[in-house]
């Protein structure tokens, strides 16, 4: 269904910015003329309904994830209907749109639209998230935060759409429902691999961390473990650490594009490792000295300490020489470098035992997170400086093919993604026709609801630091 894509016989110039040349018997209309926004009065019964950034708009218990900020009052809250096309706000520029598959209600900052006429909801849904890839709701940005749009329907109103025949639009829906159920199947293969891998890792530098080969062995101290390797110890991380601290709230209003590195969350890789590829960037004034303390250094270590991802641990390199500053989401943890080697640390602190006490910590009912206390007196098996070391670097040899694998699968997921964003690209915009293809093809179910689908990870860390 890839292959024989053939383009429209006839195209013609298009006056909309995103989509410059369309089939020629499409139209071009406002979005006004096709939707209208409603406001409903939310029903008692009605749950929550979200609008991820991969366009699924469910009910919440429907899409199970943790890390939500709930609201204390529902003030405004709406009624959502199944079927509607939802926009929501402020994350329009990052796919956030689609239509819902469930009644429920929503928070005011979402663009509630219905149909005028033959407009298709599920096409004009994947119109708006070609829209935030072609970077063109960025374009209209009136953003009140960082890497976010003020794209509400007054704006989206105005936009200049293109008009497919109805006909045409149910064909492409049908068509692009068959290929994208395709490309997220072996994206989801995929992903299936990279957890599998990661899962093998981090047993593989567990058993390694906690000595648990290791044949001469004694009593535990600790309820953590049986066993322990002989002269191996049960240590405090305050024991361990020279300083810890968390980073500082209130520096939104120094958001730029450049000046030092404010590290968040999502920051923070899965194999101690930093993902700076999107780093938010403060403009600090001269004046400003309380966040001095939240510097970040060569081998320091970073924990994830509110939202979904609690308890992730970072490493920052060693030959760090970036300036760079922690937000209040982190702390930061200074290893006392003659009794720890800050790898070693990390690795334990990401270990079973550390993650199981870091979970039994958590402070919190609707956000999860870790006090400064609990990161001091979590308890780290740690042999001697020159174990330790020697860990380090058989763990680096036994990952290395692990990693090798990783790298390589979610790079096919990568193509895998800009594959299917540069199709759907195509689809909407009538750079190919799918028709004949789409005539071959069954119906499928749009309506059924996303039961127990995971929220995306750049959900997940959103989420986390709001």
């Amino acid at each position: 269904m890839f292959a024989k894509l053939r383009p429209y016989g006839q195209s013609a110039s298009s006056p909309i910015a995103w989509a410059p040349e369309l089939p020629a018997h499409w139209a071009v209309r406002r979005a006004k003329s096709l939707f209208a926004k409603v406001e409903r009065e939310p029903r008692a019964d009605d749950g929550v309904v979200t609008c991820f950034r991969d366009g699924v708009v469910t009910l919440r218990s429907r899409r199970r994830t943790t890390g939500f900020t709930e609201s204390l009052k529902e003030i405004g809250y709406q009624g959502i209907r199944n079927g509607d096309l939802v926009i929501h706000a402020m994350d329009a520029f990052a796919g956030a749109a689609g239509v819902s598959d469930s009644d429920g209600k929503a928070t005011p900052v979402y663009s509630v639209c219905v149909p005028r006429g033959d407009a298709n909801p599920h096409y004009y849904a994947a119109v708006v998230r070609e829209m935030a890839r072609s970077m063109w709701i960025q374009a209209l940005s009136r953003g009140i935060r960082e890497r976010s749009t003020d794209f509400r329907f007054d704006t989206f109103a105005t936009q200049m759409l293109p008009v497919p025949p109805a006909d045409e639009q149910a064909a492409i829906v049908k068509y692009l429902a068959h290929a994208n159920a395709r490309i997220d199947k072996a994206i989801a293969a995929k992903r299936r691999l990279i957890a599998l891998l990661l899962e093998s890792r981090a047993q593989a530098v567990d058993t390694l961390v906690l000595g648990r080969e290791m044949s001469e062995r004694a009593a535990s101290s600790s309820p953590w473990l049986d066993s322990i390797p002989v002269g191996w110890q049960w240590r405090r991380c305050r024991t361990l650490t020279s300083f810890v601290t968390s980073g500082s709230r209130g520096w939104a209003e120094y958001y730029s594009e450049d000046g030092p590195m404010f590290l968040q969350s999502g920051n923070l890789g899965r194999q101690l490792d930093l993902k700076l590829g999107e780093v938010q960037r403060v403009a600090l004034p001269s004046s400003m000295t309380e966040g001095l303390r939240t510097r970040v250094e060569g081998r320091d270590i970073l924990i994830c300490i509110t939202g979904a991802l609690t308890g992730n641990v970072a490493l920052v390199p060693q030959d760090w020489d970036e300036e760079a500053y922690i937000n209040q989401h982190v702390a930061l943890v200074r290893p006392r470098h003659d009794v720890v080697n800050a790898e070693f640390l990390g690795y334990a602190m990401k270990s079973l035992p550390s993650q199981v006490q870091f979970r039994g910590s958590e402070y919190g009912g609707t956000k999860q997170g870790l006090g400064l206390d609990e990161v001091k007196n979590l308890e780290v098996l740690v042999p001697s400086l020159n174990e330790q070391q020697a860990i380090v670097e058989e763990i680096r040899v036994d990952t290395r093919r692990i990693d090798a694998a990783i790298v390589r699968a979610e790079r096919e997921v990568a193509l895998l993604a800009e594959f299917r964003a540069c199709l759907v690209a195509d689809v909407v915009t009538g750079q190919v026709d799918v028709r004949a293809i789409s005539a071959s093809l069954v119906e499928m179910d749009l309506e059924r609801p996303a039961v127990d689908r995971p929220a995306d990870v750049e959900d997940l860390m959103e989420m986390s630091e709001v």
